[in-house]
């Protein structure tokens, strides 16, 4: 993208390819993916890969959760991408084959490779790894997040505490060059919100259904045979 472009330009593209209302609970996430996607556009040493991708779609996915109409999730996605000149499909793909390729090894495996910087790992995996130790890496909070999520899809990660699985990260992560403080900082943030997240859904969910069985009593109500005016009981 042209560095010229501002952040009230990307929000213009955005609102541009995605001209639907966004409920409230989903406007931050909106609004913090479209900021961070501009500035990563921006910066010189970034350069897309699957560990990247592998967390903008994590994060998008979980906070995403709930939307209504569900169908418009995947536009939302594309437009917040697009309008960053990135393609939300490469991103999709490219997260795929990334958890694919995880998902055939056990967790000792996939954490051997990312402690080795990517040594003995499949190509994606490595290739994605080594880029981790370019001079000009531009590290990224969505990179920590996909440094935890492809742990997760290991075989036997399931079965490990989560709090463990985090810490295990922190220190892959830090084994791989990147600042412990900071992925530390980023994991434990995401954790945080992902619970909030959850919790305003389920409210959301239930203030739905509540207004619903509302609405329904109201018409039942409504619809139920009054007695005739001036009819005697006599």
């Amino acid at each position: 993208m042209s560095a010229s472009l501002t952040v009230a330009d990307s929000k213009r593209a955005f609102h541009t390819a995605f001209p639907f209302v966004i409920a409230p609970l989903y406007r931050r996430l909106v609004d913090e993916l479209l900021v961070e996607l501009h500035l990563l556009s921006h910066q010189k040493g970034f350069a897309p890969d699957g560990l990247f991708a592998v967390g903008l779609t994590q994060v998008f996915d979980s906070f995403s959760k709930g939307y209504r109409p569900d169908g418009q999730r995947e536009p939302l996605f594309a437009a917040l991408c697009s309008a960053n000149g990135f393609d939300g499909a490469s991103f999709r793909q490219m997260a795929t084959e990334a958890t694919q390729q995880v998902g055939h090894h056990s967790l000792e495996e996939v954490k051997g490779w990312l402690s080795n910087r990517g040594e003995g790992a499949p190509a994606p995996i490595s290739g994605l790894l080594q880029g981790v130790q370019r001079s000009d890496f531009h590290y990224s909070r969505l990179v920590a997040v996909g440094l935890l999520s492809l742990l997760q899809q290991a075989k036997g990660a399931d079965a490990m505490d989560p709090q463990a699985l985090r810490a295990a990260a922190h220190d892959i992560g830090e084994a791989m060059g990147l600042m412990k403080e900071r992925v530390d900082k980023d994991l434990s943030l995401y954790a945080t919100n992902i619970e909030k997240m959850s919790q305003a859904v389920e409210l959301m969910e239930e203030t739905i259904a509540a207004e619903r069985r509302r609405r329904e009593r109201a018409e039942a109500e409504g619809s139920s045979p009054a007695e005739p005016e001036g009819v005697s009981a006599d």
